[in-house]
């Protein structure tokens, strides 16, 4: 099954189960940094300050796309672990509709332990990430209503 088969709920679910059999900090570092190694390059024509995410210490962008209702993001990152940490956020909202995106509660950052063992410069790109996911979705929701 793939994730956007499952809903927000049980792939956050799942991510906590990952995440929980892994011991320390340094597993689940080297974990987020599969998860990122896992990500699909995204092409060059879309590394541009069009779809970089301000308030990030690295650079990130992510390039959304809207196809039969439902935004699909595609991200990269010049960092190991901003790499990981957008691979999780796109397991979670990407191939959703709008409104799932603008409603989810993520809940996975805080019981990961994402929120606690992050830097606060890499927290703060997380927050930025995600919000900027959620602005995507809310173009998206107001064009479909035009």
């Amino acid at each position: 099954m793939s994730y956007q088969e499952m809903t927000i709920e049980e792939v956050q679910n799942e991510i906590i189960e990952e995440f929980s059999m892994l011991d320390d900090w340094m597993e689940r570092y080297d974990h987020l940094i599969e998860e990122g190694k896992d990500l699909p390059p995204i092409d060059e024509k879309y590394k541009k300050n069009d779809y970089l995410i301000e308030g990030c210490q690295s650079r990130v962008w992510i390039y959304p796309e809207f196809i039969d209702g439902r935004i699909q993001f595609k991200a990269d990152s010049d960092a190991i672990i901003v790499r990981g940490i957008i691979a999780l956020l796109i397991k979670v909202l990407s191939g959703r509709t709008p409104d799932e995106i603008i409603e989810s509660d993520l809940y996975f950052i805080d019981r990961v332990g994402l929120s606690q063992n992050l830097s606060p410069t890499r927290s703060n790109g997380l927050m930025a990430m995600l919000k900027q996911m959620k602005m995507y979705a809310l173009a998206y929701k107001a064009k479909q209503k035009n």
